[in-house]
């Protein structure tokens, strides 16, 4: 099967990496053709344009940065009006459910199949293909397409409808939000009754509220320095898109509004986990 890869972000590189892995052909496209150097060394095949792309695949991935850049890619350039009859699109982008609804509305116009397919984790579970993969469409298209996601993930899940992979990114997120922000409010508190940062986190995660995110960003809150893995501009977006698909209740609301200010504070290129300047200077 041939397989088309459009965007090269940060986890676009290491997924379409790991379908190199397992054996599939994949041509990829990037704006930045530079970006595409190290999937090329590995065995890739560089797409001159969008049409040549889309025109020698059978399934296309897209994964690019929010909800203005895939309406563009898709609808600018006419990505459907160049599919064959049956193929599928898959984006793994992070938009909101409206935008994955209407693409798939497109698409059905063209008799090409589209599936809503966001990724909860960051980049180091890409890498180690441990992704979880959160799929919306048509469930036919899913059971045609779903091997593919094998190299990427430890599972992928359908859940319905066009737009259900994108609601559920978003679900995800909130609580991701929500609890960087309680592990930041529980150190920032200890901290001022006199309790050590190193201490208190040590107390989190050795006890029943102790998770992955704790434990992964114990170093960074300990050293005071937040290298992006998972931006924080992206989790200020997330939390917008889930605030304008559904009001959010009073603790996503006010992870929403911690992760705003935080953006407008200059935070946004930082990690995630950086919303605790943001809360250590209120």
């Amino acid at each position: 099967m041939k397989l088309g890869w459009i965007g090269l972000g940060n986890m676009g590189i290491p997924i379409a990496s790991n379908l190199l892995k397992a054996g599939y052909e994949v041509t990829v496209y990037n704006r930045t053709a530079e970006k595409g150097k190290e999937l090329l060394e590995k065995g890739a095949t560089q797409g001159a344009n969008l049409q040549e792309l889309v025109e020698s695949s059978d399934v296309v991935f897209t994964m690019v940065s929010d909800d203005a850049a895939v309406k563009s890619l898709y609808l600018e350039n006419n990505l459907f009006g160049l599919a064959k009859e049956g193929q599928v699109f898959i984006d793994m982008s992070t938009v909101s459910p409206q935008t994955s609804r209407e693409l798939f509305d497109e698409a059905q116009k063209f008799n090409a199949a589209f599936i809503d397919a966001p990724v909860s984790g960051s980049v180091q579970p890409a890498k180690d293909g441990t992704l979880i993969v959160l799929a919306g469409g048509e469930e036919r298209a899913y059971e045609q397409v779903k091997k593919l996601f094998e190299p990427m993930s430890k599972m992928s899940l359908y859940l319905g409808e066009s737009g259900s992979g994108s609601n559920a990114k978003l679900a995800i997120n909130l609580l991701l939000g929500i609890t960087v922000q309680g592990i930041a409010e529980s150190v920032l508190f200890a901290e001022k009754q006199g309790i050590k940062k190193e201490d208190m986190l040590t107390i989190i995660s050795e006890s029943a509220v102790g998770t992955a995110i704790s434990k992964m960003k114990t170093p960074s809150i300990l050293h005071n320095e937040y290298p992006a893995a998972f931006a924080l501009k992206h989790m200020a977006k997330d939390l917008r898109l889930a605030n304008e698909t559904e009001e959010l209740l009073p603790i996503g609301a006010s992870a929403y509004e911690t992760f705003q200010q935080a953006l407008a504070n200059n935070l946004g290129d930082l990690d995630v986990m950086a919303v605790i300047k943001q809360l250590a200077d209120k």
